[in-house]
């Protein structure tokens, strides 16, 4: 599996880089020496929620049963209306979490009360009643982003396979035995177990040692420029961001990942 990746990579990245890529061409000198760097590769790491779980779309949809459930249309006028206010809370909420400005509990309790706020008056009690509502709804959720699971069947042939998350513990064992990625991990490493969250450099630490795994033989997968293109520069990692929306490669001086993709089955081609 090592024989072809520099011939694809190559083909795959003058096709998505031009359209990426600020005015320099960084990038484009990173994707020269991808066939030394992926030939070496024998551990992935890879993000798990919108990555590999749908998480937008099991959320929402976990949501709308909520919703329904509880008549929460007593206060909203739909459930977009709600979903509308309720996405950029939560959005917030979880950028304070992943840089420690705000603990686990405090994301559960504000992800619900923030939306009621001037609709309902909401106790701790009511909220946590709700929280565990979701989290046992989300966790049967099976929604996987587009090609995950072959891709995952295929990663798995020839390479160790990690989950890297910041996701919460009770929910994401519960996300890859329901969604049926489970088989295809070798081990599931969460920021919970390190203590500390991805961006921070200590959690990719952390995992290579639980993954007893040498930097120069791991790479890091996931959707998130911040959480995982970032978190991995910060900890001399080499990365594939996934970037199925085609966002604009950030000029921000940050290490240009290996290979970007907007497609998890292009995995299969760079592997």
């Amino acid at each position: 599996m090592f024989v072809s990746p520099a011939v694809e990579l190559h083909t795959a990245a003058s096709a998505v880089l031009p359209l990426l890529l600020p005015s320099d061409t960084s990038g484009l000198a990173a994707s020269s020496c991808t066939h030394s760097v992926f030939s070496m590769i024998k551990h992935l790491f890879i993000d798990l929620d919108d990555t590999l779980w749908d998480t937008y779309h099991n959320n929402k949809s976990s949501l709308e049963e909520l919703y329904h459930t509880h008549a929460w249309d007593r206060y909203f006028d739909s459930f977009e209306t709600f979903f509308s206010i309720y996405l950029p809370h939560n959005e917030a909420l979880w950028s304070e979490y992943r840089y420690g400005q705000i603990d686990k509990p405090t994301l559960t309790l504000e992800r619900f009360r923030r939306p009621f706020t001037g609709y309902l008056t909401l106790s701790d009690e009511q909220i946590l009643t709700w929280n565990a509502e979701f989290l046992s709804i989300t966790g049967r959720k099976t929604r996987l982003c587009p090609h995950a699971l072959e891709v995952m069947e295929y990663l798995h042939r020839y390479y160790k396979v990690y989950i890297l998350s910041n996701g919460f513990r009770e929910i994401q064992h519960a996300k890859l035995t329901n969604s049926g990625l489970a088989p295809y991990i070798d081990r599931v490493i969460l920021s919970e177990d390190a203590g500390i969250n991805k961006p921070n450099k200590k959690i990719f630490d952390f995992a290579l040692v639980k993954a007893k795994a040498r930097k120069t033989e791991s790479i890091m997968i996931g959707d998130s420029w911040e959480a995982d293109i970032v978190g991995a520069a910060n900890a001399g990692l080499a990365s594939v961001w996934y970037n199925p929306n085609r966002h604009i490669l950030p000029d921000d001086g940050v290490r240009a990942p290996m290979h970007i993709i907007s497609s998890l089955s292009e995995l299969m081609q760079i592997f």
